[in-house]
């Protein structure tokens, strides 16, 4: 199967190409290395997956040129396709508005116009737990309603899932969201607060613990995340009456946030230095996964507990960035 893979120098878009490459599927990859972290953990990302298979399919392409996009597909005709790109970080969409339109909402159009000119066989699409802003019911359930969200970027997440059923209900295009919740892990995106931590901790600077520290999230792991895609990829909705489908998946297992930092300090070996400060816009209190829907549909069930999940992230953080 030929799978196209935007954002395959991604966090996630890595690992879930890794994945199929290693299971037989050709990947195709696309990726505009944007500069919003550093760059070179991204080419590092792709050097691996290079040396995993040399018959990788990589092109930096910016999927705001639907001209190049549109040549590019017309020329390696995938048959399915997981859309990862974004612009990433509720905080920078709050101050950037414009820049997360343009990377999270005509990108979409794009990619999503040529799924259905190439008539895929399905298309997955990164959504995200943001989409529930402040809502007061927990757990997240996929039926709550989700009209309200509280930064740009969850508008912009909103906006795709609607955008996606738009073309499953006009054109029978097969389409799936997933609403991902806080992904952690190696090769992760070093503005997350995993990387951020432990950081911190190695060079002994101070972490601002925002709302005091009184946060709990989902905390799901990279490998639950991947199979996860995968299951989904491998399951595209049946229903003639409706092509579209959308759900959750995080860990079902919120964690309270002074707890994942011990975790990385006992992996780390040396205590973080802390200070409390307030709520920052655009945050919430707590994130909290029903996974009911894709549990029951298609076995979907995270495996990785949270402590497991901190000692190997913190093995491949003192491997890559030479720690000791």
């Amino acid at each position: 199967m030929k799978v196209l893979v935007t954002g395959a120098a991604g966090f996630i878009g890595f690992h879930v190409s890794k994945h199929l490459l290693e299971r037989g599927d050709t990947v195709i990859g696309l990726d505009n290395f944007t500069p919003y972290y550093d760059v070179s953990l991204k080419e590092a990302r792709i050097k691996e997956l290079q040396n995993l298979n040399k018959d990788l399919v990589f092109e930096k392409l910016d999927l705001l040129d639907n001209d190049a996009l549109s040549r590019f597909c017309s020329e390696h005709q995938p048959d399915r396709i997981i859309h990862l790109a974004a612009q990433a970080g509720v905080r920078y969409s709050i101050e950037h508005p414009r820049d997360v339109i343009q990377a999270n909402v005509v990108t979409f159009m794009n990619i999503l116009d040529q799924a259905n000119e190439l008539r895929v066989e399905h298309f997955v699409y990164a959504s995200s737990s943001s989409v529930y802003g402040s809502n007061q019911d927990i757990p997240f359930r996929i039926t709550d309603n989700v009209d309200h969200p509280i930064s740009m970027y969850a508008a912009t997440k909103k906006a795709n899932e609607l955008m996606a059923h738009v073309y499953s209900h006009l054109y029978q295009l097969p389409s799936t969201g997933l609403r991902f919740f806080t992904v952690y892990g190696p090769w992760g995106r070093p503005d997350m607060s995993a990387f951020l931590f432990a950081k911190a901790i190695y060079s002994g600077e101070t972490i601002k613990l925002f709302n005091h520290g009184n946060h709990r999230r989902d905390f799901t792991y990279i490998d639950d995340i991947v199979s996860g895609v995968i299951k989904v990829l491998d399951s595209p909705p049946e229903s003639k009456a409706n092509h579209y489908a959308l759900f959750n998946m995080g860990n079902n297992q919120p964690v309270e946030l002074m707890e994942f930092l011990r975790l990385i300090e006992q992996n780390v070996g040396k205590k973080a230095i802390t200070e409390l400060v307030d709520m920052q816009p655009g945050d919430v209190e707590e994130t909290y996964a029903d996974i009911d829907a894709i549990s029951n549909d298609l076995g979907y069930r995270p495996k990785t507990s949270i402590d497991v999940g901190i000692a190997k992230l913190i093995d491949w953080y003192k491997s890559y960035y030479g720690q000791v």
